[in-house]
């Protein structure tokens, strides 16, 4: 994710589509994905959607999510509520 998305996170925000820069591997949803900023891993949490749906809507704002997929369930990739942070709050 980029560097306004992490620290979001820290600030106990959602990670959002907006923010998500890169996808790696395969899941599904209701995994558990790590979630790495630009120095590192900052949180892991359940993902709301598989790894093909957030590679196509990786760095869309949340109004495009149903245009990008034909539907939206969700508007957070990883809500707050299911998050938990791998790193001290600043």
């Amino acid at each position: 994710m980029d560097e306004g998305a992490a620290a979001a996170l820290l600030k106990g925000k959602s990670l959002l589509p907006r923010g998500v820069t890169r996808v790696e591997g395969s899941f599904d949803f209701g995994d558990v994905v790590r979630v790495h900023g630009p120095s590192g891993p900052v949180a892991q949490g359940l993902s709301n959607y598989s790894a093909a749906d957030v590679e196509r809507i990786r760095g869309l704002a949340t109004h495009e999510i149903e245009g990008a997929l034909g539907t939206k369930d969700f508007d957070e990739v990883v809500h707050r509520n299911q998050l938990v942070l791998l790193q001290p709050q600043e």
